[in-house]
């Protein structure tokens, strides 16, 4: 595993990012299959190709407001579109010249990204990072209308997973993570040289 690579459960159109919600805005938007009200197209929305990096994120779907962990699949087109036009949310030396030229850029950004540590599968910390991709009310229009394909209410598997793990049965819990595999994408303003 690099340290700057998006690894994902995608296949030749599609790429599933996970999202956490309160049941207000989750339910909705599964019975939908789209986000619909009270979802905001106002505010800042952080996408994550990483199942195990969220699920540290929303303690396994307990954190109030993230009790519901959607699966939501999107086209690589839109995924794609997004890490063109996207930022870093830091002024990385190896991308910038100096804490100017990020500021600027930032500035102008419709997409962050943000590069956190990926998680085990209890919550640890490993030296890889996981990509985090903040969709801006910008853009928040072309996500929801344009690039959604499914969303999937994947709260019940959460909830198995996470019991099995309580149970020490770590095994059998690894064998029902999504299987994310290397999305190859070569990026180099977000570190990304794959």
């Amino acid at each position: 595993m690099e340290l700057f690579e998006i690894r994902a459960d995608h296949d030749r159109d599609s790429i599933v990012v996970y999202q956490a919600y309160g049941r207000a805005i989750g339910a909705p938007a599964v019975a939908a299959g789209r986000f619909v009200p009270p979802f905001s197209r106002t505010r800042m929305t952080w996408i994550k190709p990483s199942f195990l990096w969220l699920m540290a994120r929303s303690g396994w779907a307990r954190k109030p407001g993230q009790e519901m962990v959607l699966g939501v699949r999107i086209s690589r087109a839109g995924w794609e579109s997004a890490l063109d036009r996207a930022v870093l949310t830091g002024p990385d030396r190896s991308v910038f010249r100096d804490a100017t030229e990020w500021r600027a850029a930032f500035k102008r950004a419709t997409v962050h990204v943000q590069w956190d540590p990926e998680r085990t599968i209890h919550g640890a910390p490993l030296d890889a990072r996981s990509i985090q991709v903040g969709i801006s009310r910008h853009v928040i229009g072309e996500y929801a209308d344009e690039w959604v394909r499914e969303i999937r209410d994947l709260t019940p598997l959460v909830r198995k997973i996470h019991g099995l793990l309580l149970d020490g049965r770590t095994s059998r819990a690894k064998a029902l993570l999504p299987k994310e595999r290397l999305y190859p994408y070569r990026a180099p303003h977000l570190r990304l040289d794959a």
